[in-house]
């Protein structure tokens, strides 16, 4: 509990609600961290191993992300305890009965996040219809299936690129964690020349330094295998995809996956962050007084809550991802702007950006008078 205590802030959390329901295993925590912009959206996360910290971890990184956006949204998030493989009949039991028990919490909007999908989100409108993420056929922008982070962070690459001294054709990428981000944030990558060297998820690491063919590698995966039974490279333990020389190193799994005594063996010229809090502040700093450029997560992969959000206000899904470059475009050139002139790491640029219009907005709200 005291640990909590050390992430709250006069931004937040406002709140964080605990469900447990032991007749069927249901067991999840809520933050919504703040409001001040309006409602928060924030995915819900399946997992064996979350806690109530990291859960208020990400609710923070989603305030940010959402306010850098310029989304009329606040940062909330929702973790799970459990199997993303288990029974769909039990997935399905759980996520609507955690729809019913937050029926009345008004300030969050659901939202698909790794363990999730397009599917759990119909379960959830069935429910409740404060969600986002849906499929097509419930009037939603299948965010997932159309790649949003992933288009998302290719800009953030493109962007980032002007202050590196190589090119997109040609160069070599490494994606951990080739899930719904990392696949599709490696297939806008290859549409633009690069060449996917390295793809890690939980299994394994798949490594040729001659190229993967991404194309197959994806439909591979989407027939429910790893990497690792792929037919085209190296097969490497999980944790050897941090050592794969490459120009552009893209995370794009769990939190805190390169830390302090990690982050040496990492030989890259760019790092562009898929995943939510996927490096710790310790080894961000390391690379930056290494000369490495390391775009934020909440500036370079709001793709899919810049697309949730939109869809949420009732836009088309080419009005969604024309806004979705716009808005990483811009925030990426301005954050790497202000890192390079002030002399100060991305993350810090990003964050005073994001808590800037944050406490503008919380400058307006009534209980400021208090």
């Amino acid at each position: 509990m005291e640990e909590m205590y050390e992430y709250a802030d006069e931004l937040g959390p406002l709140k964080v609600i605990h469900v447990h329901e032991p007749s069927i295993g249901l067991k999840a925590v809520l933050v919504v961290d703040n409001v001040a912009k309006g409602p928060s959206i924030g995915g819900i996360r399946m997992a064996p191993d979350v806690t109530t910290v990291e859960c208020m971890r990400l609710a923070r990184a989603m305030t940010f992300k959402n306010a850098a956006a310029g989304l009329p949204h606040g940062g909330g998030k929702m973790v799970i305890w459990g199997d993303p493989k288990m029974a769909k009949q039990k997935k399905e039991i759980l996520i609507r009965a955690l729809a019913n028990s937050l029926r009345e919490v008004e300030q969050y909007i659901f939202a698909p996040d790794m363990g999730t999908d397009e599917e759990c989100m119909a379960w959830i409108k069935d429910e409740v219809d404060r969600v986002v993420g849906l499929p097509r056929e419930v009037g939603g922008i299948p965010l997932d299936e159309l790649g949003a982070t992933g288009f998302g962070l290719s800009h953030a690459v493109e962007m980032a690129l002007k202050h590196c001294d190589f090119e997109i054709k040609g160069a070599r990428i490494v994606v951990q964690g080739f899930g719904a981000v990392g696949k599709h944030a490696a297939r806008f990558l290859a549409e633009q020349g690069a060449i996917l060297v390295g793809a890690a998820d939980s299994k394994g690491t798949l490594y040729n330094p001659e190229g993967l063919d991404v194309a197959a590698l994806i439909e591979h995966k989407q027939s429910g295998k790893s990497v690792t039974d792929f037919a085209g490279g190296e097969v490497l333990d999980s944790d050897a995809v941090i050592d794969i020389a490459c120009d552009i190193w893209i995370p794009a799994a769990r939190p805190d996956v390169v830390h302090d005594d990690n982050v040496k063996r990492l030989n890259t010229r760019l790092v562009v962050q898929g995943a939510n809090i996927p490096f710790t502040s310790g080894a961000e700093k390391q690379l930056h007084e290494q000369g490495v450029i390391c775009v934020p997560d909440f500036i370079a992969n709001a793709g899919g809550v810049i697309c949730a959000a939109m869809e949420y206000h009732g836009s088309s899904e080419t009005a969604a991802f024309q806004t979705i470059a716009e808005k990483i475009r811009r925030n990426t050139e301005q954050v790497l702007e202000e890192s390079k002139n002030s002399g100060i790491l991305p993350r810090e640029a990003a964050v005073q950006l994001a808590r800037r219009r944050v406490e503008k907005a919380m400058s307006f709200r009534r209980w400021n008078l208090f």
